[in-house]
Formats: structure tokens, sequence, C-alpha cells
């Protein structure tokens, strides 16, 4: 059988062949071709300029259904952000995630508005950090400010007062959203899958813990697309350790000031949060001065919840950080399981740190000599200028035995009564702290690393 060009075409007449397979040889080729650069146009709009796909693609009438939070993410440490499904003002290729409608006190959903102050605190700088003697890793670099929701402005590096841990996989901004300060918990692009779902899953984790005053407050969380973001309110005072060191020297702006009754109005701050996290049958496992987090108008927000969120997953099963003995409780020291009691413990050692203005605490002891110290009966030495109300409340927190020490309930009792009745005279501790000196006598190895979030 002939084919169509013999039948259609004289022999040796290609232009008659040409035009007869015409589909074959020159529009599909040609389709093909159109398609393929079409293809990898977007893909380079895709990797190098997202907010111009953005307003190319159309605009979806339903969100793509997907795993829900409960609520907003946060990070590290002590701010409690988890959220409900409700999307803020930003591109489509981003989802960013509220808090529950209880625990908000307005919407999140109105227009942001561009302010002009970059700086945490509107009339004055943010304070300077105690300079260390030893040369800090350098700050992260800055985040590409097209990659960010448009709900976040002004983003610049969140200063610290330690070199971070270079493995680390997060970085840390400070921003302005819907008009306030906050901080931008920023999962860096060089974290593998299981540490995506570590930063998402910490994130559910706080958003089911749910409000409390004193724990940070929640806002956001982006989590469709890189970088993975969550939002928490910034703490201006930042984390009470620096906040303490801070009150040692003259003439400091803004002033910092601690006596004995703010030192109470702290503790049962961190009490009252510590209560609600019993309550959940969870246990804090780390509080210390660097867990908890100073407003402006320094009151005291307990953070520090990743230790909870991993003990809850993953049981008792946690690295061992030598940083953290000084502030754990005897029964802790010789592996066995912690309790409620434990967290009482550390709460008195959080009331000497606040009492001594960020001293290392059993700072004339060696870590490996730390059981021993305690087996012999011995406590904290009485700070010069703490009082016996104060002390009798750290002492009864320390007591060797678990069953010995107060509960809860009774230690809140104690400090509401005192600070009734606390000095408001102003404690005064002569000398800069000397960071090295520090970490040396809180027992942390050179590998360890000093971080709030």
């Amino acid at each position: 059988m002939s084919s169509a060009s013999d039948v259609e075409c004289q022999s040796g007449d290609t232009i008659c062949v040409i035009r007869v397979y015409e589909q074959e040889v020159i529009v599909v080729p040609i389709l093909l071709l159109a398609s393929f650069l079409v293809t990898l146009v977007f893909i380079l709009l895709l990797r190098y300029c997202p907010e111009k796909v953005d307003r190319i693609r159309p605009r979806a009438s339903k969100p793509v259904s997907r795993r829900v939070l409960h609520g907003i993410d946060a990070p590290p440490g002590i701010n409690v952000l988890e959220h409900e499904s409700i999307a803020l003002d930003t591109p489509s290729t981003y989802s960013t995630f509220n808090p529950p409608s209880e625990y908000l006190s307005k919407p999140l959903s109105r227009p942001v508005a561009t302010l002009s102050l970059p700086q945490s605190l509107p009339s004055s700088s943010p304070p300077q950090p105690t300079k260390p003697s030893f040369t800090p890793i350098v700050q992260p670099r800055e985040l590409p400010r097209q990659r960010l929701p448009e709900s976040f402005k002004l983003v610049t590096p969140l200063p610290v007062a330690f070199s971070l841990r270079s493995d680390t996989t997060v970085s840390l901004y400070r921003a302005r959203m819907e008009n306030r300060n906050v901080v931008l918990r920023v999962l860096k692009d060089t974290a593998n899958a299981s540490e995506r779902h570590s930063f998402l899953e910490f994130a559910s984790f706080l958003a089911q813990l749910g409000p409390h005053p004193f724990l940070p407050e929640l806002l956001g969380v982006v989590s469709l697309r890189a970088p993975l973001v969550t939002v928490v309110e910034e703490l201006e005072n930042r984390d009470l350790l620096s906040f303490l060191w801070r009150c040692r020297e003259e003439q400091v702006d803004p002033p910092c000031e601690m006596t004995e009754r703010r030192i109470f109005t702290m503790a049962k701050q961190v009490a009252s949060a510590l209560e609600f996290l019993h309550n959940k049958d969870l246990l804090h496992g780390n509080i210390r001065a660097r867990s908890v987090l100073v407003t402006k108008e320094s009151t005291a927000k307990l953070w520090g919840l990743h230790g909870v969120y991993t003990r809850k997953n993953q049981g008792a099963t946690q690295r061992e950080d030598p940083g953290m003995k000084k502030w754990q409780a005897p029964e802790l020291l010789v592996k066995k399981p912690a309790s409620q009691s434990s967290d009482i413990w550390s709460l008195g050692i959080l009331l000497y740190e606040m009492a001594t203005l960020g001293e290392a605490p059993f700072a004339e002891i060696s870590v490996n000599e730390l059981l021993q110290f305690h087996q012999r009966g011995k406590s904290l030495k009485k700070p010069s200028n703490c009082s016996n109300t104060l002390y009798s409340v750290i002492k009864g927190c320390c007591q060797w035995k678990d069953q010995d020490r107060p509960s809860l309930a009774e230690v809140s009792r104690k400090i509401l009564s005192a600070e009734k009745n606390a000095s408001d005279k102003v404690f005064k501790v002569s000398g800069t702290v000397n960071i090295e000196k520090y970490l040396q006598e809180a027992g942390y190895g050179d590998a360890n690393s000093y971080t709030v979030f």
C-alpha cells in the first residue's frame, strides 16, 4: 500500500513531501519546544522570583486540604505559639495560622501597617548585651525579604548575648507584624526532612497547650513553603539572666532594678505558668533564669518548652546536658525519673539566681562533685542581701528528699504571702559578670551553647 506522499507527490518533490507531513515534522516539534521553554521559565521564576509566580498563578477558591495544625507555631523555649487554621493577608503560596480565638485579644486578619522604627523598643535602642571576652559566632545572614510573607515588616537579625551553636537549624529575627514587635524563628534551608518535621511538630505541641498569661504568646506560623517560620511576641527585656546582669550595671537604659518584691512577683508568675503545665501532666525540667523571658513591664514568662515537648513525645530519653546539672534535683543526677517535685527544686534555684542578680548556683562546686555535695546535706549559701523569708523559700524548695519539698500550691501560697510584706529596697551587687567564668561555674563545657529560643 503506497504512502500518502507517493499518492500526492511526484518523485523527487521534497516540498510536497514536507507539506504532506507538516504536522509531524513542524507543528508537533514546535509545540513541544514551546511547552519546554514555558515550563523552564516558570521553574526559574518559582526559584528566583516567587512573588511574580504568586501574581501569575490563579487564585484557588478553596484552600487545598492539608493537615491542620491546631494553633500557632512557636520556637524554642518559652512561647506558646499554636494555631487554628485562620489565614493572614499573605501571598497564596504561604500559609500563616493564628492562635485559637480565646487566645487573641484582637483579630489578626486586618491589614498590616508598616511602621518606621525597626527597633524593638520604640523610644530607645535595645539594651546592649554583656560583651563576652571570646569572639562570638557571626550573626546569621539577613533573611531574604522577598521570601517572607508581606505581613512581616522591618525584618532584622535578632541580637543575642551568647553565640549560637554552629550546627543549629534555626535563625532568629525581629520584625513588625500587626503593629507589634515579634520574633521570627526561621528554619534554615539546610534543615533536613526530619528537622522540618520536628519544627512543625513542636509548633503543633505549643498550639495544643493553649494560652496562658505567663507563657509567651504564639502569633503565627508559615508552614506550606520554605522558609518555615514561627512567630512569637517579642519580650523586650529578653531572658531573665541577661536582665539580672544588666541590673548590676549603673545607669542602664531602660532602667533595671530588682527588689525583693519584684523577685516574689516574678516567682509568682513563673509558678503560675508551671502550675498550668503540671495540671496538664507535663514537667518542665529546665527552670532557670535563662528559660524565663521578661517583658518591657518586667513581667516574667516561662519559656524553655522544647524539653517539655521532647519528654512528652520521646519519654525520658534525652541528650544529657552538663549545663543543666546545677539546676537539677538530686534524683535526676542519679538518673531517677523526674517528678513535679524536681521542678520545685529548680524553682528554688531560680529564686537564688534572682537574689544574687545572676550568679551561677553552687559556683564553687564542680559538676562531678555536685551529687556528693548534696548527699552531705549541704545547701545553697544565703546571699548577702537575701531576707530570711526569701531564703526560707529557697531552702524549702531545695530539700534533698523529694518528699520533703513543699507542693507547688504551698510554694505559691508562701510566695504570695511574702510578696505582700516584701521590701522595695533595690538589690545591688558589685561588679559585672565575666561570661567565661560564669559558664565554667555553671557547668557548661566548651561545646555547649547558650540560647534563649
